[in-house]
């Protein structure tokens, strides 16, 4: 295909503001490479556009070239959607410029920023948007699919504070989809992944987030574990509704606030956030004690910067991965027993099991407000992670995670689970995520923005006949 693309190869250069790579070239490699080591693809050419006018024009070049596009933002999805082999990469890493607007309380940033980039510039004002828990991760991908994290309780899902959008369709029109512009892409964006066109800019709805916020670590080990999810159970049901909460079964990192002699134990964690008051956050963690005694806790203040990239180190860049997931209702006693047979299997100690707390804001939301795939009601993301340096404890937790999914989705209240946690888009669990309805209506706004099917390098919604 590449040898298909070449007579008009320098034509494309010469319609761009922005920058074309093909194989060989500086720049090139950096342009196709992305977080999951696993995946190693050979795009026939990466164009970073300068403006939205540029991917219009990639897209001219792609459609007459016969040439597949894929959409890199952050590059941060388990299964490599963001390069195709063979095909052509709209690479938005070169539109990362941010303008925030302290007074009236909202941020612009382009496609290709990144959470570590847009924290840093509105946390310069004391103001956030709610993100997700890896400060490389891209701010298109997450957002485009739900975006959840630390202040979801307190604020909602990244979608649900987007206000509009940048958006060039496959044909290479440009607009601006909001609640009073293109409202049904507006509506279908919000959720429904990178399936309606590439989004050059999102305009955000920001909140007073710290800078310091208050966290609460507790830690147990492995032959605590049923007790242990019992606790974080219990804490859930007292917790005020803005507080972030993550359970997660991992390795203790060997850091500074872990005693040495439990680094790189295995076990439970529980990790609250609070962004209110030093007193209010002591009172809420206060169960969290009245289970086993932990093998320690960490409990302090801490920037909100801090908090967003402190997992960064479990998901480094190049690492291998695979993942599956599913929402649970709650911690049933059922799950419990799952997670504590199946958690002590894996080979790789940077394999993990983060569980997501959907509650708060998130569950004041009403299911049809977004296309978001998963039931606005307090509810548990349950993911699991394979992450490993080498390809076998990868190889080995690769299965474990398919294992560990299959026992954990009879108790789960949607197996679909959630978009942004598919490292494989298998057509029935996609579907399965949205619901009927909701998977419809997508199907149709699709048809009306994409009838061809173009971005379909995704956790992909076929446009309705």
């Amino acid at each position: 295909m590449t040898s298909t693309a070449e007579p008009t190869l320098e034509r494309l250069r010469t319609q761009l503001s922005g920058t074309v790579l093909t194989p060989g070239e500086p720049g090139y490699d950096t342009a196709r490479s992305i977080w999951n080591g696993e995946i190693d693809r050979h795009p026939a050419v990466v164009v970073q556009p300068a403006v939205a006018a540029d991917v219009a024009v990639a897209l001219a070049y792609a459609r007459e070239a016969g040439l597949d596009v894929s959409v890199r933002g952050g590059g941060h999805n388990f299964g490599g959607a963001a390069v195709v082999d063979g095909g052509l990469c709209v690479d938005l890493s070169s539109l990362d410029a941010i303008m925030v607007d302290p007074e009236g309380r909202t941020a612009r940033c382009g496609g290709g920023t990144t959470w570590a980039q847009l924290d840093a510039a509105t946390q310069a004002h004391g103001l956030a948007v709610p993100g997700g828990t890896v400060s490389h991760t891209g701010v298109g991908g997450l957002t485009l699919g739900g975006g959840f994290g630390w202040l979801t309780a307190k604020h909602g899902l990244s979608c649900d504070n987007l206000l509009s959008a940048e958006v060039v369709t496959a044909d290479g029109d440009i607009l601006r989809a909001s609640a009073e512009e293109h409202a049904d892409l507006f509506w279908a964006l919000r959720g429904g992944g990178g399936n309606f066109g590439v989004v050059t800019e999102f305009e955000f709805r920001l909140h007073p987030v710290g800078p310091i916020v208050h966290l609460g670590l507790f830690f147990w080990g492995l032959e605590d574990g049923v007790a242990a999810l019992r606790t974080a159970r219990e804490v859930l049901e007292t917790l005020p509704g803005e507080m972030g909460v993550l359970v997660a079964g991992l390795n203790a990192p060997p850091a500074p606030f872990v005693p040495e002699a439990h680094h790189f134990r295995p076990g439970y964690a529980l990790l609250i956030a609070g962004f209110a008051g030093e007193d209010q956050h002591a009172e809420a963690i206060r169960p969290a004690r009245s289970g086993p005694a932990p093998l320690f806790e960490f409990v302090s203040p801490i920037p909100y910067v801090e908090l967003q990239r402190m997992i960064d180190d479990a998901a480094p860049w190049g690492i291998l991965g695979y993942e599956k997931a599913a929402f649970a209702e709650a911690f049933s006693d059922e799950l419990i027993e799952v997670i504590a047979d199946f958690l002590p299997r894996k080979s790789s100690p940077m394999s993990i099991m983060p569980i997501f707390a959907l509650r708060g804001a998130f569950a004041e939301a009403a299911d049809e407000s977004t296309a978001f795939g998963g039931a606005r009601r307090p509810c548990l993301a349950v993911n699991i992670a394979a992450l490993a340096p080498e390809p076998e404890p990868f190889a080995a937790d690769r299965a474990w995670v398919r294992d560990f999914w299959a026992a954990v989705a009879p108790f789960s209240a949607n197996a679909g689970g959630y978009v942004n946690f598919m490292a494989e888009y298998e057509a029935d669990r996609v579907r399965t995520s949205y619901g009927a309805e909701k998977f419809a209506r997508l199907a149709r706004i699709k048809a009306a923005y994409d009838p061809r099917n173009v971005f379909h390098h995704n956790a992909n919604i076929p446009p309705a006949p």
